[in-house]
Formats: C-alpha cells, sequence, structure tokens
C-alpha cells in the first residue's frame, strides 16, 4: 500500500449487491475519508459502498425513550438556516444541470444529483474530482475533466 489516503476515482474492493461476490469497484463517492458509493468494475452497477469483510450485524435498539424536549442531532442540525441555504439564496434550481460521472463541472455551477439532490460545486479537484455542497453537506465525486 502506497500511505495515500484513497478518495474518489481510486478502486476499491467492495462486496457487489447485484453480483453478489466481492469485486473491484471504482469510488464514486465519499464522506470525508468515509467509501459512501461505488460502481461495480464488472458488471457496471452503482450502489452504496459494502466492505469486503462486512457482516451483517445484528442491531440493538433501546427501550429506553428520549426526555420530551430533547431533540436528535439530525433535527437540531436541520433547524437552523445551513451553509447550503445560503448559498442558495438568489438562485434558480431549476437551472441545475443532472449529475454525471463523465461530465464536467465548474465552480459555482448548479448540480442536480439523483441521491444527493440540488448542490453547488464548491471546487474542481483536479484531475478528476468535484467538491459538491448538498443540503448534507459536501461531498467529494467523480467527474471527467
Amino acid at each position: 500500500m502506497s500511505g495515500r489516503p484513497i478518495s474518489a476515482g481510486d478502486i476499491i474492493e467492495a462486496r457487489c449487491t447485484k453480483c453478489r461476490a466481492v469485486y473491484n469497484h471504482t469510488i464514486v463517492a465519499m464522506i470525508g475519508t468515509r467509501v459512501v458509493r461505488v460502481q461495480c468494475n464488472t458488471c457496471g452497477g452503482q450502489h452504496n459502498y459494502h466492505s469486503p469483510q462486512e457482516e451483517k450485524k445484528t442491531v440493538e435498539r433501546s427501550s429506553a425513550r428520549r426526555p420530551a424536549g430533547e431533540k436528535s442531532r439530525r433535527a437540531s442540525a436541520v433547524a437552523g438556516p445551513s451553509e447550503w441555504e445560503h448559498a442558495m439564496e438568489g438562485r434558480d434550481s431549476a437551472s441545475a444541470v443532472p449529475y454525471a460521472m463523465d461530465a464536467s463541472f465548474r465552480v459555482d455551477a448548479l448540480v442536480n444529483h439523483p441521491t444527493f439532490g440540488i448542490g453547488i460545486v464548491t471546487a474542481v479537484i483536479k484531475p478528476n474530482k468535484v467538491e459538491i455542497l448538498f443540503r448534507d453537506g459536501k461531498k467529494l465525486l467523480r467527474c471527467s475533466l
């Protein structure tokens, strides 16, 4: 291993949901340093990343309820105006171009992603990556330059 961190566009092993086996995949989207979405190099299918060693885990649910008035982290994060909402002020979301891995993008362009929704390109990272600000946060995606 070369020691460099993985990023969108790199090849990684993952369990393919179509092939039902572990094959090489191309990283399509990341959140921070975590791989989120991949494309199978064998069948071409795109899906969420599943680690090759990942086994089904049993989920233990707590029967304890939250005290009244205490909000979940997600609810409190959505409550106030976000960076995305400020960036979208005065913009027409109908002018967003559809996201495609083989498309090229420029900074400040509006993008319509099928999973993440409307986003704004914040940075173009050479050779084939773009950082886009969505309502859920910034995502590093693959693109063509």
